[in-house]
């Protein structure tokens, strides 16, 4: 009973240390696609037609770099957690069309798989037992 009481401890700490490395590593990530300005939103946006849309590349260039920014954040505070990861899902698919659409070396978009397959797997898994959602939730319970 302690041994698996330990390893539930342990399993939170593991997900609290992803949380955090993968949220600090997002917001790094995003914050020069949002600061980027126009021109930076529109080249990302471009990336868009790789699966089909052809259209407002500059919002949806500004939208990846907002949904990595404020997905990091809501991420490593585990807050909004599971809407925030399939937004991110949804950027790291993008990000690997857009790498095999235009020919890249799979050396080149293995990384979003990667993170498309950890963000998949945490959404079946959750935050753990440190996360924000859970104080929120608790608190609208009293209410």
């Amino acid at each position: 009973m302690i041994r698996s009481q330990r390893q539930k401890q342990l399993r939170n700490i593991g997900l609290l240390i992803l949380r955090l490395g993968l949220g600090l590593m997002f917001i790094l990530h995003g914050y020069p696609k949002i600061f980027g300005g126009p021109e930076i939103w529109t080249e990302i946006g471009t990336s868009m037609q790789y699966v089909g849309i052809n259209f407002a590349p500059m919002f949806f260039g500004f939208m990846a770099g907002i949904t990595e920014f404020f997905g990091g954040i809501f991420l490593l505070l585990g807050l909004f957690f599971r809407p925030s990861v399939i937004l991110l899902i949804v950027v790291m698919a993008v990000a690997t069309a857009t790498h095999i659409g235009s020919g890249d070396p799979f050396s080149d978009y293995s990384h979003s798989i990667e993170l498309g397959i950890v963000f998949i797997s945490l959404l079946f898994i959750g935050p753990g037992k440190y996360n924000l959602d859970k104080k929120l939730e608790k608190r609208n319970r009293r209410y």
